[in-house]
């Protein structure tokens, strides 16, 4: 009798430290999109953004680390003006995280064996056709013309050729131009009538040349004759930091997806914070651009759809492009 009544509280203790166990648990959650969690590990990120649309999310982020800031201290922002100087800094090992162009993560990673991958996609498209006239108001209208353009042998080049080839406009000329700023001035001085941009340089070239208007939104064309998105910017991140600093990488991301929340819904306040960081030249530029620049935070299981599908486009224009081989799961980080 007396070891039967020992086995029952011995069972009833143990019922009793699984709930209380199971209670803590439940209590240390949090829920996705909650506020972040504290962090122990005092580690500063590296951080690396572009100027223009693929830094343009990071303002709200950046602005909260200055002096007495919600994040002064977590974070070491640098902002660089063009994709060659952040493809070095990350082949040289000396950034933890980068905001890039796609197709330039996809070669950082070639190039340093696995030393980086995406976790993030966030800016989709931002490419527009500008005009002085009204000769193109659709895609069929480009036919036997001559479209001055950017961003030869990067993802700009292989978006539009991909809109053309699958409209059947093999008869398109396009000469493309080295820097933004020159297309941009050439179309404002009325030297070129047929142009393609991308934001912010679209906003500056229309608020300079009244004469000039967006032709064609060439995210839209892409939709059109794809089923997966055009993708222009994405979220580099370290392996080492991966595998050494988790805690306060999935921190900074989960700071970064509130950061680029707050640009969309705070157009007015984001502006002046994309100008200050030197995003941006101007805050009312920003303004302007900011509804064009399809700026997301897009992770796990939807990334990976949305860039195997594009870099497949990107891949069979010219694997070189994405590093020479098709990027694999194994070019993805899911926090």
């Amino acid at each position: 009798m007396k070891m039967e009544k020992t086995k029952k509280l011995i069972a009833s203790m143990l019922a009793l430290v699984i709930v209380l166990t199971a209670a803590l648990t439940a209590c240390g959650k949090k829920d996705k999109g909650s506020e972040t969690p504290d962090v122990n590990d005092d580690y500063v990120l590296k951080v690396g953004a572009l100027s223009g649309p693929t830094g343009m999310g990071m303002a709200k982020l950046i602005n909260d680390t200055k002096e007495g800031g919600s994040m002064a201290g977590r974070y070491d922002v640098q902002i660089y003006s063009s994709p060659d100087e952040i493809r070095a800094a990350l082949l040289s090992g000396s950034l933890d995280v980068a905001a890039l162009p796609v197709n330039l993560a996809a070669v950082v990673n070639a190039k340093t064996e696995g030393k980086y991958k995406v976790a993030a996609v966030n800016t989709l498209g931002v490419l527009y056709v500008l005009e002085a006239g009204n000769t193109i108001n659709s895609i069929a209208d480009l036919a036997g013309k001559k479209i001055y353009a950017t961003g030869q042998a990067s993802t700009p080049e292989y978006i539009l050729n991909y809109i053309l080839e699958k409209n059947g406009l093999d008869n398109v000329e396009v000469e493309y131009k080295t820097e933004h700023s020159e297309l941009a001035t050439l179309l404002i001085s009325g030297q070129v009538t047929i142009g393609m941009l991308p934001e912010p340089m679209v906003t500056n070239a229309l608020t300079k040349n009244p004469d000039l208007r967006i032709a064609l939104n060439l995210t839209e064309e892409w939709k059109k004759v794809s089923e997966g998105e055009a993708v222009q910017g994405c979220i580099s991140v370290s392996t080492d930091v991966i595998e050494n600093h988790k805690a306060v990488l999935d921190r900074f991301l989960s700071d970064y997806e509130a950061s680029v929340k707050f640009v969309n819904e705070n157009i007015d306040e984001a502006s002046e914070m994309i100008a200050e960081a030197g995003i941006v030249a101007a805050a009312a530029v920003a303004k302007k651009a900011l509804p064009n620049c399809n700026i997301v935070y897009i992770d796990g299981d939807e990334m990976v759809s949305i860039l195997t599908e594009f870099y497949g486009v990107l891949f069979a224009a010219n694997p070189a492009s994405v590093g020479g081989t098709m990027p694999g799961d194994a070019l993805y980080y899911k926090k």
